[in-house]
């Protein structure tokens, strides 16, 4: 992929770690895609960018980058191998960690194991100026421990009404938990920018009036038919279809991130932080 254009820009000098949950109330709003797409984005921006698949139920990272792992967490997790002989080369230059089932193993570790964990996945953060963690759907433990931990959350909704719902959830929990970053809402397959922006007007003020938590607008990607053909191809749409509207839509969510970078960084205990939580 060195001739597409996104791959061809210039590197920027490394600066301190920024750690984004993206999660989701429930399945099939996009979440992953637009994980992966972002990466890539900001990778062509000269930043140092790590992807980490923390879907213990759906991990599929591969499937939408398109990268094909003899090893996954799942490696990591039993001892069998380091984080460097896990980690995937991506498109762009982004390092991919493929996820597995059962996260759950965590509980089982013993203290020396669990220090050991940390310790490989500290590593991430180290080499990073983005860790993105495409975390599964839903409120479960798994998924609130890594959003909690996280510098922001982008949380990923559509116009459906119960995707919306499940949204405010997940708000919801966070805000119950304290959450201390800041949470973005991105509104995806949306008809048009207006509803988009309709859609997070709807859920902002009710988080502010109920639960006195801001939500901020992380963007509106509108549907487009570019998205499912790319998945069908194993093709990230932002290289399969540039010039694509949501291929403009993630670009530009990119290049607002990129403007405020360094504004929100996470000092290393990222991992340590979710390692905690689960006991």
């Amino acid at each position: 992929m060195k001739d597409n254009l996104l791959c061809q820009q210039m590197k920027a000098q490394p600066c301190d770690c920024r750690v984004i949950a993206v999660s989701s109330g429930k399945g099939g709003v996009g979440k992953t895609s637009l994980s992966a797409n972002l990466a890539i984005c900001l990778a062509a921006k000269g930043m140092r960018v790590t992807l980490f698949d923390a879907d213990m139920g759906l991990a599929n990272l591969d499937l939408v980058m398109n990268i094909h792992s003899r090893y996954n967490l799942s490696h990591l997790l039993s001892g069998q191998k380091t984080i460097e002989e896990i980690i995937c080369p991506g498109p762009c230059g982004v390092d991919v960690v493929c996820g597995a089932n059962g996260l759950e193993q965590l509980a089982d570790l013993t203290q020396f194991e669990r220090e050991r964990l940390v310790s490989e996945l500290e590593k991430l953060h180290d080499a990073s100026d983005v860790l993105i963690i495409d975390t599964g759907a839903g409120i479960q433990k798994t998924v609130v421990s890594f959003c909690l931990s996280a510098s922001s959350v982008m949380v990923v909704t559509t116009s459906e009404p119960t995707a919306i719902t499940d949204a405010y959830a997940m708000i919801k929990v966070l805000a119950a938990n304290k959450y201390q970053g800041m949470i973005n809402l991105v509104v995806n397959m949306a008809a048009s920018v207006a509803e988009g922006k309709k859609v997070y007007r709807q859920i902002s003020s009710v988080a502010m009036k109920f639960l006195q938590q801001p939500v901020y607008d992380g963007g509106v990607v509108l549907k487009d038919d570019a998205v499912s053909a790319s998945i069908k191809a194993r093709k990230p749409v932002v290289l399969g279809y540039p010039r694509s509207k949501a291929s403009r839509a993630i670009m530009m969510m990119a290049s607002r991130f990129s403007s405020t970078y360094g504004k929100t960084t996470e000092k290393r205990g990222f991992f340590r932080k979710v390692v905690s939580r689960f006991f």
